[in-house]
C-alpha cells in the first residue's frame, strides 16, 4: 500500500515537472515571438529606428500608426511549408499574409490579404517589413485599407472608442485553394490604446429644423430624436465618414431632413450608380409608349452585332431584360478588377457602347441566369433608349420624369457620344432623390397621375435574379435586401451607388429613406450605411 502511494506520488511529480517545463517552453516561445513593433512617426519623412518604437497610442490624436516586423524567412518559404507541391507562382496566386487584430485579447477581425497586396519582392525576398496603417489622410496602400476595415467592419472603432484597451496584431501565412490553410505564427505585437475625445461642432448634433419651401407637406409624426442625435454625433465625428444628407419620407410627407459636410438642400449630389435605376425607369416609360416593344426585345434588334469584335451566336440571345438584371453573359464584371469588361477599362475609351459590344461572351454562363455587375451594359441600355425615343434620352427623361415630379435643378453627365450617362452620376438634390423613391413607393403615381405603370414598378423592384454580392436579389437595376431589427425583418428595394449612396423604398412600412454620401473610396461605405439604418434610423422611425 505504502509502495503504491509512493509510485503515484512519483508519477505526479514527473507529470508536474513535465508540465512546468512545457509551460516554460511555451512562455519562452511566446516571449520570443513578440517581434512586431509599433511606431507613430510619418515614415515617409522620418527614417524608422528602434528608438521610434512605442508602447501606447492615442486614437483620434496621434496621426500615424505603423507596424514593423522582421521575419526569419521570406513569406514564400512559409507558404511552401503549407503546400510543398505548389510552384512559386501558384503559391503567390493562392497565398499571402494573414493579419489578426485582437482587442483586449479577443480576435475581432482577420484579413487574408489579397494576392495583389504587397510587391512580389516583399513576398519572395524581404525579411524586414514596415507597414503603414493609420494616417491623417487616405493612403493608396493596402495597409491603410486593412486598418480601415478593422476599424469599420471589425468593430475596432466602437471597441476602442472609450477607455484604455490592448491591441494585438498577429501575423501568419495562409493559402486558400479549395480550403483555407493557415500556418504558424510569424510575428506578434501588442500596444496600449487610449481614445481621445473627437472634437465636434455641437451645433451639428441637434435635429435640424426643416426649412420652408421643401416641396413636401411636412409630417407631424414623432420619431426617436435621441437616436437621430446619436447618429448625427457619429457623422460629425467622422465615425460615419462623408455622409452628406439624410432625408426620410413617411406616408408622402417629409419627416427628417439633415445635411452635413458643407452640403445643404440646394446641393446637387453625385450618387454614382444610383443613376442606373433611372435608366430602368425610362425604359419602362419607353415601353409603355411603344417606342420599344418590351424588355424581352433582343440586343440584335438595335445593333449589328456581327460588326463588333468577338461575335458569337450567344450574343444574339442577349435581351434588354438581361441587361436590366446584370445577367447578359458578356465578359464584364466590375467586382473583378482584372476582368476585361470592368468599367475602369471602359472610361478611357472613346466609345463606351463599342467597348461593351466588343467584349466576348463568358463561356460558362447562361444569358439571363447568371449575375455579374456590368456597368457597361447599363450604358448600352441608355444608348438604346436614346436612339428609340423622340429627341433622345435626356430630353425624354426631362419631359416624362423630372418635370412631372417638379424636379428642375439637376445635371446629367454624358458619354463620349453625348448621350446621357446611365452608368451613373446624374446629380440631383437629396430631397429630389426622395421624390424619385416615393414615386416607386406610390406604385408609379405622383400627384394623382400615373407616371410609371404599376406593373413596371413591380417588375423593377421584384427579386428578378439572385446575386451573390450581399446574398440578396436584383430587380431591374434595383437591389433588394432585408433589414432585421429586434428580430423582425423589413424588406426593402433600393438604388445603390458607390460611396454609400442609397434610396431605400420599404415594402411593408411607410418609409422612403435617402442617404447621400461622398465616401467614394472608403472600403466600408456601404457597411456604414447599413449600420446607420440598423442601429439608428430604423429604430428611430419604428420606436
Amino acid at each position: 500500500m505504502k509502495l503504491n502511494y509512493c509510485l503515484v506520488l512519483l508519477a505526479c511529480l514527473i507529470i508536474s515537472c513535465a508540465s512546468i517545463e512545457d509551460t516554460t517552453h511555451k512562455n519562452s516561445k511566446a516571449k520570443e515571438i513578440e517581434n512586431l513593433y509599433f511606431s507613430k512617426i510619418d515614415i515617409e519623412k522620418t527614417k524608422l529606428t528602434p528608438n521610434n518604437y512605442i508602447n501606447n497610442f492615442t486614437l483620434n490624436k496621434d496621426e500615424f500608426l505603423n507596424i514593423h516586423f522582421i521575419l526569419d524567412r521570406p513569406l514564400i518559404e512559409s507558404l511552401q511549408l503549407l503546400e510543398p507541391n505548389l510552384s512559386q507562382e501558384q503559391l503567390l496566386e493562392t497565398g499571402n499574409f494573414q493579419f489578426s487584430f485582437l482587442v483586449d485579447g479577443e480576435i475581432v477581425y482577420v484579413e487574408n490579404l489579397d494576392k495583389g497586396a504587397g510587391l512580389r519582392v516583399s513576398k519572395t525576398e524581404q525579411l524586414n517589413h514596415v507597414i503603414r496603417l493609420a494616417a491623417p489622410k487616405q493612403l493608396d496602400f493596402w495597409g491603410w485599407f486593412m486598418w480601415m476595415k478593422f476599424m469599420k467592419l471589425g468593430g475596432g472603432e466602437d471597441l476602442l472608442s472609450t477607455g484604455n484597451h490592448s491591441l494585438s496584431i498577429e501575423l501568419r501565412p495562409y493559402i486558400k485553394q479549395n480550403e483555407l490553410k493557415v500556418g504558424t505564427l510569424l510575428a506578434k505585437g501588442n500596444i496600449d490604446i487610449d481614445a481621445a475625445q473627437i472634437p465636434v461642432d455641437e451645433s451639428l448634433i441637434s435635429i435640424q429644423k426643416i426649412q420652408p419651401n421643401s416641396g413636401w407637406e411636412l409630417s407631424k409624426d414623432n420619431f426617436n430624436s435621441d437616436k437621430i442625435e446619436a447618429l448625427n454625433r457619429k457623422v460629425a465625428e467622422g465615425r460615419f465618414e462623408n455622409i452628406n444628407g439624410i432625408v426620410v419620407i413617411k406616408e408622402n410627407k417629409l419627416l427628417i431632413e439633415e445635411y452635413f459636410n458643407g452640403e445643404n438642400r440646394s446641393s446637387l449630389h453625385d450618387p454614382r450608380s444610383v443613376g442606373k435605376s433611372i435608366a430602368s425607369t425610362m425604359l419602362g416609360v419607353a415601353i409603355e409608349e411603344n417606342y420599344i416593344t418590351s424588355e424581352n426585345a433582343l440586343l440584335k434588334d438595335f445593333y449589328d452585332l456581327k460588326s463588333f469584335k468577338n461575335y458569337s451566336s450567344k450574343k444574339d440571345l442577349v435581351t434588354l431584360k438581361s441587361l436590366l438584371t446584370m445577367s447578359s453573359g458578356f465578359n464584364g464584371d466590375d467586382n473583378d478588377k482584372n476582368n476585361p469588361g470592368n468599367e475602369e477599362n471602359m472610361y478611357p475609351t472613346n466609345n463606351w457602347v463599342k467597348f461593351a459590344l466588343d467584349l466576348p461572351m463568358k463561356k460558362d454562363t447562361k444569358v439571363g441566369k447568371d449575375f455579374a455587375y456590368f456597368t457597361a451594359g447599363a450604358v448600352v441600355l441608355g444608348d438604346i433608349i436614346d436612339k428609340s425615343v423622340p429627341k433622345g434620352l435626356v430630353n425624354y427623361a426631362d419631359k416624362k420624369l423630372f418635370a412631372p415630379l417638379g424636379i428642375t435643378n439637376y445635371q446629367w453627365e454624358y458619354t463620349p457620344q453625348k448621350v446621357g450617362n446611365t452608368a451613373g452620376g446624374i446629380r440631383l438634390r437629396a430631397i429630389d432623390f426622395a421624390k424619385y423613391g416615393q414615386l416607386y413607393k406610390n406604385k408609379g403615381i405622383w400627384n394623382g397621375k400615373q407616371i410609371l405603370t404599376e406593373r413596371w414598378v413591380e417588375k423593377s423592384l421584384d427579386k428578378q435574379i439572385e446575386q451573390s454580392l450581399d446574398k440578396g436579389y436584383y430587380g431591374y437595376l434595383f437591389w433588394n435586401k432585408v433589414f432585421s431589427i429586434s428580430n423582425k425583418d423589413y424588406e426593402v428595394s433600393y438604388c445603390n451607388g458607390m460611396g454609400g449612396n442609397k434610396i431605400f423604398i420599404f415594402k411593408d412600412i411607410p418609409f422612403v429613406v435617402v442617404i447621400t454620401s461622398s465616401a467614394y473610396n472608403s472600403p466600408r461605405a456601404h457597411d456604414n450605411v447599413d449600420k446607420m439604418m440598423i442601429e439608428y434610423i430604423l429604430p428611430a422611425l419604428l420606436d
